[in-house]
């Protein structure tokens, strides 16, 4: 039977993560179990960022990798805008916040 390694000292279940989600959000990784193997794990976005930042730091990637490019924003917004100048009332009424 294979070992899974769980880099995290807490650990839920995928089914109990999904009754409430938000509790799992900490500051400290928390691991999502499928099947007692490992599927993910949740953090805060507080602790993501700062990951990413060590990361980054670090030069072991590309700074920017874990964010879209300068390139990439530019083609989001005009795809953005030409979605919104091309839609039609009806379109844009069933917008709700």
């Amino acid at each position: 039977m294979a070992s899974h390694a769980i880099l995290a000292e807490k650990a839920v279940s995928v089914s109990e993560a999904r009754k409430n989600l938000s509790q799992y959000f900490t500051d400290e990784p928390v691991a999502v179990l499928s099947n007692n193997k490992p599927a993910g794990y949740m953090l805060s976005a507080e602790l993501y960022e700062k990951m990413l930042r060590i990361i980054e730091a670090s030069g072991a990637v590309e700074q920017g990798l874990f964010r879209p490019a300068a390139a990439r924003l530019k083609e989001i917004s005009r795809v953005s805008e030409e979605l919104l100048l091309n839609a039609d009332s009806a379109k844009l009424s069933e917008f709700s916040e």
